[in-house]
């Protein structure tokens, strides 16, 4: 069929969305909802069978929902309606939630049903929800909703409160009033619960030291105590704040926007602070391997088990700055160090990497500069990965990947991925020609021609299609619960083997007649050589796409890529 994608942004969900049905052989487009006039041309032009929405904020206009089909998906079990859905469910503790995908009419989210999934809420931040449960959820649904459609004898469900599957209500939009912390009486399950439920958007709104700030993540500590309210440590950029109970981690701040001043975004806390942090809060660092075993907040986990070395990292949002690369690269070190033959890298959850970090590149005295100092920073990560030849080095992606990202994880010896996961191989879209040593992994791996398509077609990648072009080696189906274990399973097989030890010696070998051939270095030297003069030259856009992604500013209209 030809299904036309309307979105208010092309984010993870309408990307996975865009994936599937690819993968299932439907003519795809994508329209972002930047006005009703564009959306009415492009729907006529288009000409499409059915019209899907994955994730839209603004209404579809009355005329077009007349005259095509078009499904919402709407993140909320039958029933549920409303703009912040996910934030009540988070907000009231449900254990159970769900996605519907229903028929656009004039009540909002109040039309004939065609198709729902349910899932158990994890404890976790809404956009790490959105991102797993939610997503294999919608999936789900919106795959069995365009089966159905397809068949011509379906015929949906209208909402029907008296059923009793039907378990969900309107909800009032969850405002700033309702979300606002009491430090002096709110005990830590609550202050978790409630930065939870607006961990992405919108922020907590809080104050500190007399500002006021948007607060975004929220994770327990298992030891620090102090007086309510107070901030009573650091750790890599990272506040820890006293509850009447216990303390809790705030990893990001976003200073709130006076009337008329400059567009704020998020930003490390202690970076967001700046001078008004007091110089006597204490920095408590914590290693990867205590912290593997503690509940606390650290970005960086490591432990063992069965002969493999598993180190976690987790980035809000996939970002990873100069700082915190150079956290990784000694996690890994200290890792390469350990007794074991096969090293897993990868969080448990959630993105894997999606490159150097944009908003902290953004908020420095010189951007180009400290760009430059991300992009050796990262550089330097990847370069240790591809020189560790006495180890088998498994990527392991439970979550999404972009730029940079996916090239750090080419890296390895190995790239799994759960079915799940949307690769997002390309620079263009930030001016970029990229470096991650990009020229040397991808090329290998899908050949030239691939590789040429794969970093300027700029459209997001399905972890099976990766598959069939070599760009990743094991799609594991399933949760990521299960994709762990099979991870677990699978390396400690590999750890186990007999002919382990003559991998790893053509491993060595291979790596040895690859640097004869061409040095890594040389690799490097021209990519940091298009890299600094993006960062660096007259008439380059990178500057200009950074501060727009940034600052969220929307295209004037769909971008070309999305337009086929």
């Amino acid at each position: 069929m030809r299904i036309l994608l309307v979105a208010s942004a092309f984010n993870s969900l309408t990307q996975r969305v865009h994936a599937e049905l690819r993968e299932r052989d439907h003519e795809v487009g994508v329209e972002l909802a930047l006005g009703d006039d564009l959306l009415r041309a492009r729907v006529a032009r288009f000409r499409p069978d059915l019209i899907l929405a994955p994730m839209l904020t603004t209404a579809i206009p009355e005329d077009v929902w007349t005259e095509h089909p078009v499904f919402i998906v709407h993140p909320g079990p039958m029933g549920d309606r409303g703009p912040s859905s996910l934030d009540w469910a988070i907000t009231e503790g449900a254990a159970r939630w769900g996605v519907t995908v229903l028929q656009a009419v004039a009540e909002m989210d109040a039309g004939p049903i065609w198709a729902s999934a349910g899932f158990d809420v994890a404890p976790c931040g809404k956009s790490e929800l959105y991102r797993n449960e939610v997503s294999d959820a919608a999936v789900e649904a919106v795959l069995t909703a365009v089966r159905r459609f397809a068949s011509g004898d379906y015929v949906p469900e209208p909402l029907d409160y008296d059923r009793p599957d039907v378990t969900g209500r309107l909800r009032p939009f969850l405002t700033q009033q309702v979300r606002r912390i009491d430090w002096a009486t709110a005990d830590t399950a609550t202050v978790i619960r409630t930065l939870r439920a607006a961990d992405s958007q919108p922020g907590v709104l809080d104050e500190l030291f007399g500002r006021e700030y948007f607060v975004h993540g929220g994770h327990y500590e298992d030891r620090l105590r102090g007086e309510p309210g107070a901030v009573i440590a650091t750790r890599d950029g990272a506040i820890c704040r006293a509850t009447v109970d216990g303390a809790v981690w705030l990893p990001q701040l976003r200073p709130r926007r006076v009337p008329g001043g400059p567009v704020t975004f998020k930003m490390p806390a202690t970076d967001a602070l700046g001078a008004d942090l007091p110089a006597g809060v204490p920095e408590v660092s914590v290693s990867p391997v205590e912290a593997a075993v503690r509940d606390t907040w650290s970005e960086l986990r490591y432990h063992e088990d069965a002969g493999v070395g598993y180190l976690e990292f987790a980035h809000p949002g996939g970002a990873m700055d100069t700082r915190q690369c150079r956290r990784l690269l000694a996690a890994y070190r200290e890792a390469c160090d350990r007794p074991v033959d096969v090293l897993v890298l990868g969080p448990r959850r959630d993105f894997f990497s999606n490159g150097i970090h944009l908003n902290v590149i953004d908020a420095a005295g010189d951007p180009a500069e400290e760009s430059w100092r991300n992009i050796n920073a990262i550089d330097d990560v990847v370069e240790a990965i591809l020189t560790t030849t006495d180890k088998l080095v498994i990527a392991a992606l439970s979550g999404n990947a972009a730029a940079g990202g996916v090239m750090l994880a080419l890296a390895a010896d190995h790239v799994w991925c759960r079915e799940s996961v949307v690769l997002n191989p390309h620079y263009r879209l930030m001016g970029l020609h990229g470096s991650e040593y990009w020229t040397y992994t991808l090329p290998q791996r899908v050949g030239p021609e691939v590789a040429a398509q794969l970093t300027s077609r700029t459209l997001p990648v399905g972890a099976r299609a990766a598959a069939r072009v070599g760009l990743v080696d094991k799609v594991f189906e399933g949760c990521t619960e299960r994709f762990r274990a099979q991870v677990r399973r699978e390396a400690e097989i590999l750890a186990a083997a007999p002919e382990l030890q003559n991998l790893l010696l053509a491993k060595k070998q291979r790596r040895a007649a690859d640097e004869a051939v061409r040095p890594l270095a040389r690799y490097r030297a021209e990519e940091l050589a298009h890299m600094h003069r993006n960062f660096f030259g007259d008439g380059e856009s990178y500057h200009r796409l950074r501060r727009e992604f940034v600052a969220n500013t929307k295209p004037p209209a769909t971008p070309p890529y999305l337009l086929g």
